[in-house]
C-alpha cells in the first residue's frame, strides 16, 4: 500500500463471511489496535453467504499493519485499499444521514 499524508483517509473495500460475530471480530482488531474507524458500510452480496464491508479509515503508517492483520481472520475473504472510492462512500453515507 502506497504511504499516504497523515490525516488523510482510505477506504478498505473486505469481502467477508457473513454470520453473528464477523463484525465484532473486525471492529475489534481495530479497537485492540487504537486504531479509528471514520465510517462503516455493510451489506450482504451474492445469496447473503457473503457481505461487502467498506471501511473509511485514516491512513497511517498503521494501516499496513492493520491490512496484514485483518488478512489473518478466517473470515476475511478479500481485502481491496480503494482510495478512488471516497466519493461514492460519502454519497452513500449522506443518502443514509437523510433517512434518519
Amino acid at each position: 500500500m502506497a504511504a499516504m499524508p497523515a490525516g488523510s483517509t482510505t477506504i478498505l473495500r473486505l469481502t467477508v463471511n457473513n454470520h453473528p460475530g464477523v463484525m465484532l471480530q473486525i471492529c475489534g482488531l481495530f479497537a485492540r489496535r487504537a486504531f479509528n474507524l471514520e465510517g462503516i458500510l455493510c451489506t450482504a452480496i451474492g445469496r447473503g453467504d457473503t457481505s461487502r464491508i467498506w471501511l473509511t479509515v485514516d491512513a497511517t503508517d498503521k494501516l499496513d499493519q492493520i491490512v496484514k492483520q485483518l488478512a489473518k481472520l478466517e473470515d476475511v475473504l478479500v481485502i481491496e485499499e480503494r482510495p478512488e472510492a471516497r466519493e461514492q462512500v460519502g454519497t452513500m453515507a449522506a443518502m443514509m444521514a437523510r433517512i434518519d
